[in-house]
């Protein structure tokens, strides 16, 4: 005899299996300065929708570089509109899709918490470093934006001799972090992701110094009849994942 019991225990299992068939996943590559807050969105992404976001990382432009060689993502968080813009004219991203997630803020960090104790040109001129840690500026958007600080402060060529470059701004983290250049150039948002939690000595750097920062996400060919890469794009402009970014010390436009 069915029991009420059976057929509330029946219904159950059909959602739930009705859900795992239709949960789908999304390959997301992302711009090395958003990983950390990538993370956190995608634990609330996974859980909310049931879909599975998996991310790879690196700089914007080898990103870019991967896809055109048919690498098999679905979306792309780059750390720069150019790059998006370009796939869509390509006819490697949707049509339409493209929009700005995040706008980046630079910063001049050490861990040494004496360091950095003033304006960024003051801590720069003054010479108590032996190396400067930058992204490699032709690939990765924040490496552009340092050469354009240094720049638009008249350091450039005096630093020349110092700088070492990172393939991309984790690299070029990860150069400071460990101190084998004594500060560098890397997003705040690093800088104010948990692991680290703004400890050292940084200076932020006036947004006027250089070009905005807007990163750019888009759905690629690839994904656009995945169900996962749309969800994927629309919880990346919903209220709980902008919380994250902002707390990450992201902007928005």
């Amino acid at each position: 005899m069915i029991t009420r019991i059976h057929i509330f225990a029946f219904i159950f299992l059909f959602n739930i299996f009705q859900a795992s068939a239709s949960a789908e996943e999304v390959r997301v590559a992302v711009a090395t300065n958003f990983l950390a807050t990538l993370h956190e969105i995608v634990v609330n992404f996974d859980r909310d929708t049931g879909h599975t976001a998996v991310i790879s990382s690196g700089s914007s432009g080898r990103l870019y570089a991967q896809i055109r060689n048919g690498a098999p993502f679905d979306v792309f968080l780059s750390a720069d509109v150019t790059r998006p813009r370009l796939m869509e004219e390509e006819g490697l991203a949707v049509e339409g899709s493209r929009f700005t997630y995040a706008v980046g803020r630079l910063t001049l960090w050490s861990p040494d918490s004496n360091l950095v104790t003033g304006e960024g040109k003051l801590v720069l001129s003054n010479g108590s470093f032996t190396h400067l840690a930058i992204a490699n500026p032709k690939t990765a958007p924040y490496g552009a934006a340092a050469k354009t600080t240094l720049q638009a402060l008249g350091l450039w060529n005096p630093m020349k001799s110092r700088i070492v470059r990172g393939e991309n701004i984790g690299q070029t983290f990860q150069f400071v972090f460990s101190q084998n250049a004594q500060l560098g150039f890397v997003a705040l948002s690093q800088v104010l992701d948990p692991k680290i939690n703004g400890a050292g000595s940084r200076w932020d750097v006036p947004v006027n110094l250089h070009a905005p920062l807007r990163q750019q996400a888009v759905l690629l060919v690839r994904g656009q009849h995945n169900q996962a890469a749309k969800a994927f794009l629309a919880f990346v402009k919903g209220t709980k994942a902008r919380k994250i970014i902002e707390r990450f010390g992201y902007g928005f436009e």
